[in-house]
C-alpha cells in the first residue's frame, strides 16, 4: 500500500485544524507535519505529538515558523523572511504523512500572490476540509470547495467541528456532494484520551486509506 498524503484545511482560522490533525495522525499512526507556523506561543506540531499516544508516529520540523499570530504573509514581513513556494518539499517518510495548513485555503504566504493552498497543490496532496459549524459556515464551506475544484485538486471529504447543526451539515453534503469523514464534538479540553477514543471509533478505511 503506498502511503497516503493529506492536507488538513479549513474554512477559516480557528476551526479546529489541530485537533483534526492529531485525530488522524493518532488513527492512521501518520507522520505528521505543519510547514508554515505563525505565532509561537503555541506550536501545533508540539500540541498534535502531546495528543498522539502511538510510537508509530514522527513530527517533522516546520520549514517556517514566524513570531506572530498573523497571515504568514505579514508575520514574515516583520520577522525579515520571504517565504519563497519552491522552499516546500515533503519530508522524508515513507509513512502516511497528515500536513496541517495555516488558516484557511486563501491565506497568503508572501506579496507574490502565492497562497497557503498553493503548498498542497505544489506537493500534490489530496484535501480534508475542515468545516465549523455557525452561523456563516455554510458560505464559507461552499466558498472553500468551489476554489478547491476550480484549482482541480482532489477532496477526499469533509470533517464537521462541532455542536451538531443537521440542517446545515445536511445542505453542506448535499451540495458538495462529499463523503463526511467523521465528526468531532466539542472539547472543553482536548487529552490524549479523547484523541485516542475518537481515532478508535471512526472508520477511514473507505475513504482514507
Amino acid at each position: 500500500m503506498f502511503p497516503k498524503r493529506y492536507f488538513v484545511t479549513a474554512i477559516g482560522t480557528g476551526c479546529g485544524k489541530t485537533v483534526v490533525s492529531a485525530i488522524l495522525t493518532e488513527a492512521l499512526k501518520a507522520d505528521y507535519w505543519k510547514p508554515i507556523q505563525s505565532g509561537i506561543e503555541e506550536i501545533d506540531r508540539e500540541t498534535v505529538q502531546s495528543l498522539v499516544s502511538n510510537s508509530k508516529s514522527v513530527f517533522h520540523h516546520e520549514r517556517y515558523v514566524l513570531t506572530r499570530p498573523l497571515s504568514p504573509h505579514a508575520s514574515s514581513k516583520i520577522d525579515g523572511i520571504h517565504i519563497n513556494l519552491n522552499d516546500f518539499e515533503l519530508p522524508d517518510t515513507e509513512n502516511h504523512l497528515i500536513v496541517e495548513g495555516a488558516g484557511g485555503v486563501l491565506v497568503p504566504i508572501n506579496d507574490e500572490g502565492d497562497m497557503v493552498i498553493d503548498i498542497a497543490e505544489k506537493l500534490s496532496l489530496e484535501i480534508i476540509v475542515v468545516t465549523n459549524l455557525y452561523l456563516g459556515s455554510i458560505n464559507h464551506t461552499l466558498l472553500t470547495i468551489n476554489e478547491l475544484r476550480r484549482r482541480g485538486m482532489k477532496i477526499v471529504g469533509l470533517v464537521f467541528n462541532g455542536k451538531s447543526v443537521p440542517s446545515t451539515e445536511d445542505f453542506i453534503l448535499k451540495y458538495t456532494n462529499l463523503p463526511l469523514l467523521f465528526r468531532v464534538e466539542h472539547f472543553v479540553e482536548v487529552d490524549k484520551n479523547k484523541i485516542k477514543q475518537c481515532s478508535e471509533i471512526i472508520c477511514f478505511d473507505e475513504f482514507l486509506l
